[in-house]
């Protein structure tokens, strides 16, 4: 298995958790995994991306038109790293619905208008959209089940609401 992922947001939405969640999904299979963060003034809200290879690769940093799978956190992150989007790839999108139209497969959510509705913590945007990215991406890499199992290792305190937030974004998709 090769496959790209790039997952874009700010600082303080969770982008490095879901890292180490994919990485405890491959670890857990016994694949390779290389992983990148690249970020400015994260702490204070600013831009994050991380880009994660996941089989058999040599250097971490993805390549423009190489990510098989763009998940954006910020609608105008996801725009901002289009360019790393191969063609073929998905676009899981975290954005109203009047988000424009793309020459590609976009799956998108209004997450952050589920979380101020009181659906989930705001918290759990990041888990929401891997959800939505479960959900709406054909060949992703690991199941739900692995995932899940994932989370609750990442972090046993919170696993059972954040496995409910996942169930809650790929039920939504549907």
């Amino acid at each position: 298995m090769k496959y790209q992922i790039v997952i874009a947001g700010f600082g303080g939405q969770g982008v490095v958790f879901l890292v180490k969640v994919l990485a405890i999904c491959a670890g857990n299979r016994d694949i390779a995994f290389l992983g990148t963060e690249n970020h400015g003034m994260s702490q204070r809200g600013g831009a994050v991306s991380c880009d994660i290879k996941i089989g058999d690769f040599t250097n971490p940093v993805i390549d423009k038109n190489q990510a098989d799978v763009i998940i954006g956190l910020d609608s105008n992150e996801s725009l901002r790293n289009i360019a790393f989007l191969k063609t073929g790839g998905t676009m899981v999108v975290n954005a109203k619905p009047d988000y424009p139209s793309l020459p590609f497969a976009v799956a998108r959510a209004d997450a952050n208008a589920k979380a101020l509705q009181g659906a989930f913590p705001i918290q759990g945007l990041n888990v929401y959209m891997l959800g939505v990215a479960l959900a709406g991406v054909k060949d992703f890499p690991f199941s739900v089940e692995e995932v899940e199992k994932a989370i609750a290792q990442m972090n046993p305190k919170v696993a059972q609401q954040n496995i409910e937030i996942l169930q809650m974004a790929m039920n939504d998709c549907k």
